[in-house]
């Protein structure tokens, strides 16, 4: 069974476009298996599908964004989540401290808008709080990289729904 039919599986229960809001809150899927699930499983029209990604993937990022230093800073008072945020931080710090160095809150808003794993709004916020990046400049570039990744996956989901509909037809 794929990622893509165990999320649909999981948010069967749910309306078309609430499962895509809530499957694009997930930080392992974001608005990167949202979409594509929206087209392919849901066959939600396209704006659709971006818009509820969107709004589900934008849901997270200002709670993390308010929360993520007082909670990060309580919880490690335990052993097993001190060394998972110092692994995280330091994680953050060396992969990506070269371009908010260089790039700043322009940096972050490039980096949330690659629809790569691990460079969506979650870690966005999570580098936002590494860099001393403030809340509405985060929130501003994280916005704007959710908006741009999400218009860049249903832009490549949909050529690639088009390339398998010619592809068929040749076959």
């Amino acid at each position: 069974m794929t990622v893509l039919q165990s999320l649909t599986n999981i948010f069967e229960i749910f309306p078309n476009w609430l499962a895509t809001i809530l499957i694009s809150c997930l930080p392992v899927a974001e608005l990167r298996g949202a979409i594509p699930i929206a087209l392919l499983q849901y066959q939600m029209h396209p704006a659709e599908a971006y818009l509820f990604a969107v709004i589900g993937n934008m849901l997270p990022v200002i709670p993390l964004l308010l929360y993520l230093e007082p909670v990060s800073n309580y919880l490690r008072r335990f052993r097993f989540w001190d060394k998972f945020f110092n692994w995280l931080f330091t994680r953050t710090r060396h992969n990506h401290s070269e371009t908010f160095e260089k790039y700043g809150t322009l940096g972050l808003a490039i980096f949330v808008a690659i629809p790569l794993p691990a460079t969506g709004a979650w870690t966005g916020c999570a580098a936002a709080f590494v860099f001393g990046i403030g809340f509405r400049h985060a929130l501003m570039a994280i916005s704007a990289g959710v908006l741009v990744a999400g218009a860049v996956v249903t832009i490549v989901t949909l050529g690639g729904i088009s390339l398998s509909n010619i592809f068929m037809q040749v076959i």
